[in-house]
């Protein structure tokens, strides 16, 4: 797990418990770029109606207006941002209601650090993940623009082909065959890749595309 790739996340926590609100706060501030806190889902909703937050965090009963409404209010101004409940034993009344909101996942309180980091984890990375491709295809869409070619495709054929985890599985065929290319292109191609930094080779037919080095 590799908690740096949550470094430039904004969380939004609502919590109406002073100590709480400010306990969780402090742990998740030394993972993330911003923490913005909020003590009821009135505020909550106000403040994400207006900032751009790449999750929210928050707990159900509250003063002024519960989690639940808060992200049901959202969901009906077209805001799908991905969520976390925190919620105690006594509160499973209101779970049925989160769970057809399609909350990305559910904190018991007492709140346990390594639950919250998992789960905040858990949460974000896709959104991550999917936020560095679209960047990739960007930057592919504007290199394919500018240079053109067989090598310009092989570059977006290992975007597109590239794990969870950032590595690509496939062959120099593999290639040959989705693109009619010859060989001695997507082999000069994987060395100049190699060699600029935009690559690394794990092991025969894996590959490591990196891919923080293109948009960078």
């Amino acid at each position: 797990m590799d908690l740096n790739c949550l470094k430039d996340s904004v969380i939004l926590y609502v919590e109406d418990e002073e100590s709480v609100r400010e306990q969780t706060r402090m742990i998740l501030a030394d993972f993330v770029k911003e923490v913005i806190v909020a003590e009821d889902g009135q505020i909550g909703l106000k403040i994400a109606s207006e900032r751009e937050v790449d999750l929210i965090i928050t707990d159900i009963l509250m003063p002024n207006m519960d989690g639940i409404t808060m992200l049901k209010t959202l969901r009906n101004e077209q805001r799908h941002i991905p969520a976390i409940i925190t919620t105690a034993f006594t509160e499973t009344n209101y779970l049925l209601d989160a769970i057809k909101l399609q909350v990305n996942g559910f904190i018991t309180k007492p709140i346990n650090i390594k639950d919250l980091i998992n789960t905040t984890y858990n949460t974000l990375l896709p959104h991550i993940q999917k936020r560095e491709l679209e960047g990739c295809s960007h930057v592919v869409e504007a290199l394919s623009k500018l240079v053109g070619g067989k090598k310009i495709a092989i570059l977006r054929y290992i975007v597109e082909n590239c794990d969870s985890d950032n590595v690509f599985h496939g062959s120099y065929y593999d290639i040959m065959e989705a693109l009619d290319v010859s060989k001695p292109t997507v082999v000069n191609m994987f060395k100049q890749m190699i060699s600029a930094g935009i690559l690394e080779k794990v092991k025969n037919k894996v590959y490591r595309f990196k891919k923080t080095e293109l948009i960078g």
